[in-house]
C-alpha cells in the first residue's frame, strides 16, 4: 500500500523499547495536531469499546483532518483493530501517518476492492424479512406440490406393479400412528367433551332447554371437534415421528444409499406413511369422537340429570349421517396431509442435528396451521350439509 503521507519505520522509536507499548488500548493527543495510537488494539482488548474508539477517531479526523497519527507504539494490532482504526478514518488512511512495516498487510486487506462493500439502500428491515419470509413459503408450497406430483406418478406405476406395494409398511405405520395413538386421544378426548358438555349445559339450563346439549354436543363432537381434535393429535405425534424418522435417515445417510441402489423415495418412505394415516386418522377420528360424546353423557347427567339411555337413543336422531361422512372424509385428507407435510420435512432436512431439530417444529407447526386452515375451509363450503 502507499499514500504520499505515510511513512514506514522499520525501527520501533525508543519509548516502545522502553516497554510503553501493550496493555489497554489508548488514544492519546501528543501534541496540537498529532495523535498517539498505544497499547494493545486486539479484539480482546476492544469487546465492548468499538463504538467509543471509532468515534473518537472519526471526531479527531473532523477536528483536524491532517494531523498526524502515530502508531509505532501500539503493542498488538489484529484485524479487529485495523478494521477499527480504518473506519474511524473514514475508510482511507490519513495524510499523515507514521507506522510500522508490519502493520501494512493489516491494513492492506482494506484497499483491496470490494473488501468492505459499502451497504447500498435497500427495503426497510420489516419488509426484508417479509420478503423472505414470502419468498421462503413459495419455495416450501413448490416444494411439497412438486413431491405430491412425484407421488402421484409412483402411485400409477405401483397400482400397474402391486408388488413393489409396501404392504409390512403400510401395516406397521398403521399400528404406530392409529393404534399406539388411542390412549392419548382416548383421555384428551373424553377430558374436552367433559369440560364442553359441562360449559353448554350451565347455559342451556338457564333457558330450561336441557335436552339440546344432545344436538349441540352431537353436531360439534362428530362433524368438527372429534376430526379436528384427532388430527392435531396425530400431527403433533406422529408426525413429528416421521419427519425425525427421515431426518435420522438423511442423517446417518441411509437416504443417499437407496437413491444409490435405485429405490424411490416416494416408493419406499412416503407412499406407506401416507397411505397409512389416511386410512388410522378416520379410525381414531371415531375413537376420539366417541369418547368426547362419553364424556359429554357423563357432565350431562351430572348437571342436567339426563341418563345415557336418553342420550343414546336422540343422538341418530339429531345428528344426520352427512355429518358423520363429512368428519370421515376430513379426517382421511387430514391424515394423508400430515403425513405429507412430515415426508416433505423430512426429506428437507439437512446432516446435522440442528436442522433435525428444527426440521420437526417446523413439520409439527405447518401441519397444525394447515388441518385448522383445511378443516375451516371445510366449514364453510359445507355449512348447509347435513343440518
Amino acid at each position: 500500500m502507499s499514500d504520499a503521507g505515510a511513512l514506514f519505520l522499520p525501527d520501533p522509536p525508543p519509548a516502545r523499547l522502553a516497554g510503553a507499548a501493550g496493555g489497554e488500548p489508548r488514544l492519546q493527543p501528543a501534541g496540537p495536531r498529532e495523535w498517539r495510537v498505544s497499547g494493545d488494539w486486539t479484539l480482546l482488548a476492544l469487546r465492548g469499546r468499538y463504538d467509543e474508539f471509532r468515534q473518537r477517531i472519526a471526531a479527531a479526523m473532523a477536528d483536524a483532518g491532517d494531523a498526524l497519527w502515530d502508531l509505532r507504539e501500539l503493542g498488538q494490532l489484529d484485524t479487529a483493530g485495523a478494521l477499527t482504526l480504518w473506519q474511524g478514518w473514514g475508510h482511507r488512511t490519513p495524510a499523515r501517518l507514521l507506522w510500522l512495516p508490519e502493520h501494512v498487510t493489516l491494513f492492506a486487506q482494506f484497499l483491496q476492492p470490494g473488501a468492505l462493500p459499502r451497504q447500498k439502500p435497500g427495503l426497510r428491515p420489516g419488509l426484508a424479512h417479509a420478503g423472505t419470509a414470502l419468498l421462503g413459503f413459495t419455495r416450501q408450497a413448490l416444494d411439497i406440490v412438486a413431491l405430491t406430483g412425484r407421488l402421484l406418478l409412483d402411485v400409477g406405476h405401483v397400482l400397474r406393479h402391486p408388488s413393489l406395494i409396501g404392504w409390512r409398511e403400510i401395516s406397521a405405520n398403521i399400528f404406530r400412528t392409529g393404534a399406539q395413538a388411542l390412549p392419548i386421544t382416548a383421555l384428551v378426548g373424553f377430558l374436552v367433551g367433559l369440560t364442553l358438555s359441562y360449559l353448554i349445559s350451565k347455559q342451556l339450563k338457564t333457558y330450561g332447554a336441557d335436552i339440546f346439549v344432545i344436538n349441540i354436543l352431537g353436531l360439534a363432537v362428530l362433524r368438527e371437534l372429534g376430526p379436528l381434535l384427532a388430527a392435531i393429535i396425530v400431527a403433533g405425534r406422529s408426525g413429528s415421528a416421521m419427519t425425525a424418522q427421515i431426518g435420522v435417515m438423511r442423517v446417518t445417510q441411509e437416504l443417499d444409499a437407496l437413491s444409490v441402489m435405485g429405490i424411490s423415495h416416494t416408493v419406499r418412505l412416503v407412499l406407506p406413511k401416507v397411505v397409512a394415516l389416511a386410512v388410522a386418522l378416520p379410525l381414531v377420528a371415531l375413537w376420539t369422537s366417541a369418547l368426547m360424546l362419553a364424556g359429554g353423557m357423563a357432565a350431562a347427567g351430572a348437571q342436567l340429570k339426563l341418563d345415557a339411555t336418553t342420550f343414546l337413543h336422540t343422538l341418530p336422531g339429531v345428528v344426520q349421517p352427512a355429518n358423520l361422512w363429512l368428519g370421515w372424509t376430513k379426517s382421511m385428507l387430514f391424515g394423508g396431509l400430515i403425513a405429507l407435510l412430515a415426508c416433505h420435512f423430512g426429506l428437507r432436512i439437512k446432516p446435522n442435528t440442528e436442522s433435525l431439530g428444527q426440521g420437526v417444529t417446523a413439520s409439527v407447526v405447518t401441519a397444525i396451521t394447515l388441518v385448522i386452515v383445511v378443516d375451516a375451509v371445510f366449514a364453510v363450503l359445507f355449512s348447509n350439509v347435513g343440518i
